[in-house]
């Protein structure tokens, strides 16, 4: 079965473009996972500091997956300074059908 989140976080005041630069570099990454099957990157039209990823992995072994992988810590240690949240805040979603 599909592993799917939404991840959001809002960036510092002043922080976006920095956040912004840090997620596509990240994003290039997590999209190149084998597991990986989506990893969209938004901001709120209303609120370009607030971030949202919407991903989606194969199953959970690929989630798993994804998060050991080397480059996942030294991204949320750079971004967690420059959002307002301790962490990313996760949902996770399940199909209806």
């Amino acid at each position: 079965m599909k592993k799917t989140l939404l991840a959001e976080f809002t960036a510092r005041e002043g922080a976006e473009g920095e956040v912004a630069r840090l997620i596509r570099e990240y994003a290039q990454k997590v999209r190149d996972e084998d597991g990986n099957l989506t990893f969209d990157v938004y901001t709120k039209e209303s609120d370009p500091r607030a971030f949202w990823i919407f991903e989606v992995y194969r199953d959970e072994d690929a989630f798993q997956a994804h998060l050991k992988a080397s480059y996942g810590g030294p991204f949320n240690a750079a971004l967690a300074p420059l959002i307002e949240e301790d962490a990313s805040v996760l949902t996770f979603l399940d199909p209806l059908a």
